[in-house]
């Protein structure tokens, strides 16, 4: 069984062809609209969800809540920010972020 496991809407499916998943994903803050064009933009947007910046690994931009055991780790270059990333920030802060597709 081959293919690319995609989230949405809350349900994990296989999908067998790949070629479906190409389109380009972008994380929305959802009470302001906003689509997330930089790590300036969304860190101001989780340190208003109570997200503590972490500043242990070079390499990594993390963000960790005190009233969770949650870490959300980023690659430092925001041109390596994927949509597996972008999902992890939505399940972390739920009814606050999506993916989308751009059209």
């Amino acid at each position: 069984m081959s293919g690319v496991w995609v989230f949405k809407n809350g349900v994990v499916r296989l999908v067998e062809n790949a070629g479906e998943c190409n389109t380009k994903k972008v994380l929305v803050h959802l009470p302001s609209n906003d689509v997330i064009t930089s790590y300036s933009v969304l860190e101001r947007k989780l340190l208003s969800l109570g997200w503590e910046r972490y500043y242990d690994d070079p390499d990594l931009l993390q963000f960790h809540k005190r009233s969770t055991v949650h870490l959300i780790s980023l690659p430092k270059d925001f041109n390596k920010f994927k949509s597996m990333h972008m999902y992890d920030i939505v399940v972390k802060n739920r009814n606050e972020f999506e993916v989308r597709d751009t059209q």
